[in-house]
């Protein structure tokens, strides 16, 4: 921390009183109290004062007396500082004498009182979870594994069993588990029991920050309310050699308006008389930076499953439970009563977490979207050590790809030479050069704010709903980059059904056992619609591929194409999106969507695809499930086709799955 230098005015024949912090430089003008006549100076001080003259000629110095005298020339100037702090007020003493031309005694005096205090506002800067005593860089805020600054977390968890708010939305602290998420903050001071008369201790924020963060002080046994919101500064009264311990709590996320720094200043105020306006001769400040929403990805070991009980999905439930059962995580169902006959559970939220170095918790993102499920992540979630953040945005603004099903993050990557170590967010939007729908601003804002997960936008717009989760997911893998991307495939499903054909089983139907026109394979791969559609929607797909081999860093070799296949919706039930166009010619699944699955751990519960039954197996079961052997993750076939597939959605849509921690910290990270 640079050393801070302030200027001090001498008054002749008087003997001033300042207080000088322990750290800083005061700077004194000896020509100020100089009478005209005079010509040279002498300087005495205390052992507790460290002096030094400049812009004096050394070799015009002269002894008298005993004394060494100082030619007095322009500019010339006294530079203090207190080595120790003070026993007592004004136990520091300067004293300058001033001579005229051949003059044996002084013509005139000026000197100083001095107080040495010391003050010192200290967080954990260094990130070990200690606050350390005057760290250099605590004012400043860097970034990677050498970065300095402290940390703070949004309190958006629910500590109190009666409150409905969420802790940040209060001045109240509830007990010990509402101190655990906020920051400690100290004020350190050493020195006399009293200053002198007119000086006194005020802790302060910027109106910008008010709204940004809290500070509670520690005293009496109370926590009290002192800054944030409407209180900008609070007064503090010196107390001598002391320490004021403080707790600071986040009130809101980085956005596309606050980058996610703020700060906190103590400063030391002067005032020369009652009446006179209070001026700060000393201002000390750390900063913090809010910790990001991280979201988690497929790859991370689940917690627990999120699931919805409606009338009609009693066999997917039952299916889901099995499936959660048998991979031995937790699952949690959502009744009717709750849910109000929304089932997509995927759509309504997602889960990531918060952190510093002495605290984290999960957090649900509720989105916009607000269906029967809206009240679900802060009625049913938000409670101590689980926090909620919503993004709302005007229902104008809002369309299908403002729900959750159409946002998800890549496992840790490298791409163009730069390390993601908690992966990238990927969301859908439409086509560069279209007016379609895309992702309300105010929640993209707050995605890319985050800064540690950057996202990369994907062409959607040209599915009827319009999610990123209807043509890609990522699964765990023992090898290279410790993950494969699975990509839904017209080509690779043509190709399969035309291998098929050649061995004789064109005449192998899909959809058996459902009430619902089956078509052969023979019948799908003559159908010249049907190929031209798909052609269109290789191509969209293949424009994704694209964009995510470059910005994730993928080959070939990360990447399976999952066999699948489209139609394009043309008539008028489709409605119009949010903007007003018309959703016709969007496409939607030809079959249960294989890619749209759940993963836990090895674990896979995937959309069953009801595709031909060649030697009483599924063809597309049995590809699948080769492809991904390999990687030794199980294929649990979930089946959706009425309860969610029929209504545009499938298993992934239908669930949600909370997701431990990156072991990598986000503050790490070199941006």
């Amino acid at each position: 921390m640079a050393t801070r230098t302030r200027t001090l005015r001498l008054e002749r024949g008087e003997r001033v009183q300042a207080v000088c912090v322990l750290g800083s430089r005061l700077t004194i003008d000896i020509n100020g109290a100089a009478p005209t006549e005079a010509q040279w100076f002498s300087m005495r001080h205390s052992q507790n004062i460290d002096a030094e003259i400049c812009n004096s000629d050394t070799s015009k110095m002269k002894v008298i007396n005993g004394e060494k005298l100082w030619s007095l020339e322009s500019g010339t100037v006294m530079e203090l500082s207190m080595n120790t702090p003070s026993t007592e007020a004004n136990d520091g003493k300067v004293t300058i004498a001033y001579y005229g031309p051949g003059a044996d005694t002084p013509i005139d005096k000026a000197g100083v009182y001095l107080t040495g205090v010391e003050i010192s506002l200290d967080v954990d800067a260094d990130r070990d979870g200690i606050v350390e005593k005057n760290n250099p860089n605590k004012a400043s805020w860097t970034w990677g594994p050498k970065g300095q600054g402290a940390i703070l977390l949004v309190n958006c968890d629910k500590d109190s069993p009666v409150s409905r708010m969420r802790d940040g939305d209060d001045d109240i602290v509830f007990g010990q588990k509402d101190l655990e998420d906020m920051s400690p903050m100290v004020l350190r001071t050493r020195g006399p029991e009293k200053l002198p008369k007119g000086y006194h201790l005020l802790l302060h924020i910027t109106a910008s920050n008010s709204d940004k963060i809290a500070v509670f002080l520690y005293q009496n046994k109370m926590y009290s309310h002192v800054l944030g919101r409407s209180k900008l500064h609070y007064k503090l009264r010196y107390t001598g050699t002391n320490e004021k311990e403080f707790f600071v709590e986040g009130l809101c996320f980085p956005d596309a308006t606050f980058p996610g720094l703020v700060s906190v200043s103590v400063s030391l105020l002067e005032t020369l008389m009652e009446g006179i306006p209070e001026a700060p001769i000393y201002t000390d400040m750390v900063t913090f930076r809010m910790s990001p929403l991280i979201i988690t990805p497929n790859i991370l070991e689940p917690v627990e499953v999120f699931v919805c009980s409606v009338k009609d999905n009693y066999l997917f439930l039952k299916e889901i439970k099995s499936l959660v059962s048998e991979a031995h995580y937790k699952i949690s169902i959502c009744f009717e009563y709750v849910n109000r006959g929304d089932r997509w559970m995927q759509d309504e939220m997602e889960f990531g977490y918060i952190e510093a170095p002495h605290k984290g918790f999960p957090v649900v993102l509720d989105s916009p979207r607000d269906g029967g499920l809206k009240d679900f992540p802060i009625k049913e979630l938000l409670r101590a050590d689980f926090g909620y953040v919503a993004k709302t945005a005007l229902c104008s603004d809002v369309s299908s790809l403002d729900s959750f099903g159409n946002l998800e993050v890549s496992p840790p990557v490298t791409a163009n030479g730069k390390e993601y170590p908690l992966g990238r967010i990927i969301i859908g939007t439409s086509f560069p050069t279209t007016n379609g729908r895309r992702m309300a601003k105010v929640v993209r804002d707050f995605l890319y704010a985050q800064q540690v997960q950057p996202p990369v936008e994907l062409y959607t717009d040209w599915l009827l709903v319009g999610h990123v989760d209807e043509i890609m997911t990522f699964v765990p893998a023992p090898d290279r980059k410790g993950f494969r991307l699975l990509l839904a495939s017209p080509r690779a499903c043509f190709q399969l059904f035309e291998q098929k054909k050649k061995e004789g089983h064109g005449d192998a139907a899909m959809f058996q056992g459902l009430e619902t026109k089956r078509y052969t394979i023979s019948k799908i791969l003559s159908t010249d619609t049907l190929r031209q559609e798909n052609a269109y929607v290789q191509r969209c797909i293949d424009w994704n591929r694209d964009i995510l081999k470059q910005e994730l860093g993928l080959t070939e070799e990360d990447i399976i194409d999952i066999p699948a296949l489209f139609m394009l919706e043309k008539n008028e039930k489709n409605g119009k999106a949010a903007n007003g166009n018309a959703l016709n010619g969007k496409a939607v699944s030809f079959f249960p969507n294989m890619v749209n699955m759940i993963v836990l751990g090895n674990e896979l519960g995937v959309p069953k695809p009801y595709g031909p039954i060649i030697k009483e197996t599924c063809c597309l079961e049995q590809n699948i499930r080769s492809v991904l052997l390999p990687l030794d993750l199980k294929c649990t076939f979930i089946d959706d086709i009425v309860s969610y597939h029929q209504k545009l959605g499938e298993v992934h849509c239908g669930t949600n799955v909370r997701r431990k921690s990156f072991a990598f910290k986000w503050w790490n990270m070199v941006l």
